[in-house]
């Protein structure tokens, strides 16, 4: 009687099951540098730099970044974050901090979340990130070997790539 029954529509994964978490700065670590790429990152310590991600990007409770302008598909804080963001979907949940401008075509916030800066709502926003590198190599032609006679070993290429460079600061 009081039995739920399931539709196609219900067992369907959600957009946000899609997207995950491929690495971790962990809480406790400072990170100075970027971070471009494609895949999720989950950032709980502090980082300072660039952010580029063809993906999705978490900023944690204890998480703490500054950049000149995040970019990334999707952003979620519940963190601080000082710096203009740039994404297709933001949401800030209740312990987020933003000191910044928005632009995004979906914006969501919890009760008690922060906000200093402007929002510009648009219809399709151009994140400014390069194409994805081709992960394979080109064929060559049929019945040549390269250098050394023997055919390269096949590889394989990883399912998504984060790209973390580190500059140097004196201490």
């Amino acid at each position: 009687m009081f039995k739920r029954t399931t539709s196609s529509e219900d067992s369907a994964p959600s957009a946000a099951a899609v997207e995950r978490i491929t690495s971790v700065l962990g809480p406790g670590v400072i990170w100075h540098g970027s971070v471009s790429g494609s895949g999720g990152v989950r950032i709980e310590g502090a980082f300072e730099g660039e952010i580029a991600l063809r993906g999705l990007l978490v900023v944690g409770e204890t998480g703490r970044v500054t950049c000149d302008n995040v970019r990334a598909n999707a952003v979620i804080v519940a963190g601080a974050v000082r710096g203009n963001i740039t994404t297709q979907k933001l949401e800030i949940r209740s312990s987020g901090r933003v000191w910044g401008d928005v632009i995004t075509t979906a914006f969501v916030t919890d009760d008690g979340a922060f906000l200093r800066g402007q929002i510009r709502m648009e219809e399709s926003v151009d994140l400014g990130l390069e194409a994805a590198q081709p992960t394979t190599p080109e064929p060559e032609e049929p019945g040549v070997l390269p250098e050394g006679g023997s055919p390269a070993p096949p590889t394989r290429a990883p399912a998504a790539t984060t790209v973390v460079r580190r500059r140097k600061t004196a201490t």
